[in-house]
């Protein structure tokens, strides 16, 4: 896939800072290359990082509050992406993520299987995807993982995972060892 240049995107809102609890991951480990590095470009308070590399996992973390926005920066050597992106800038993460053309899983609204322009990139790219049990609890700027009840079901949309089939359907847990922080505001 050829890169293209990327049209101007606006910095995420707040509401977008939202930060993912560890087991979010459970169902993409049997998915992941244990030789990959793998870059997490939106890794906030590094909770998706921290649960990779306690697996093992090489991973380049790198923050739009650290001043490596996604839409401008790429670290030099990387074999995958794996983030939860900002919801409001969900369309323009999944089309980059598509131009990059290295295997991704994006954790994303399940709603996003229904938007046209996402529509046009799997059929374009083809995708598959891992359906959760439950919804995640996300800890934001107000809530902990603790008190978080998410309103909408999240999926990981993945491309280049070679999964083996369109649709997983996949059990989470949420385990008592996560993390119960706050997240703290960027600077």
């Amino acid at each position: 896939m050829a890169s293209r240049e990327h049209k101007k995107v606006p910095t995420s809102k707040a509401a977008d800072l939202c930060q993912t609890p560890t087991y979010a991951l459970d169902p993409l480990y049997p998915h992941l290359n244990p030789s990959w590095v793998i870059w997490e470009p939106a890794c906030g308070e590094c909770n998706l990082v921290n649960g990779l590399r306690s697996r093992g996992y090489e991973v380049f973390a790198s923050d739009i509050f650290n001043g490596q926005d996604f839409f401008k920066y790429q670290p030099n050597r990387f074999d995958m992406i794996l983030t939860n992106p900002p919801y409001s800038l969900k369309l323009a993460w999944l089309e980059r993520c598509y131009n990059l053309g290295k295997p991704f899983a994006l954790l994303l609204p399940v709603e996003v299987l229904g938007v046209g322009s996402a529509q046009r990139l799997f059929k374009r790219y083809g995708m598959e995807v891992i359906l959760l049990s439950r919804r995640i609890d996300f800890a934001t700027v107000n809530t902990s993982f603790e008190k978080s009840s998410s309103w909408f079901p999240s999926c990981w949309i993945t491309s280049g995972l070679n999964i083996g089939q369109q649709i997983t359907y996949a059990n989470i847990v949420k385990r008592p060892d996560q993390q119960l922080t706050l997240l703290t505001q960027p600077a």
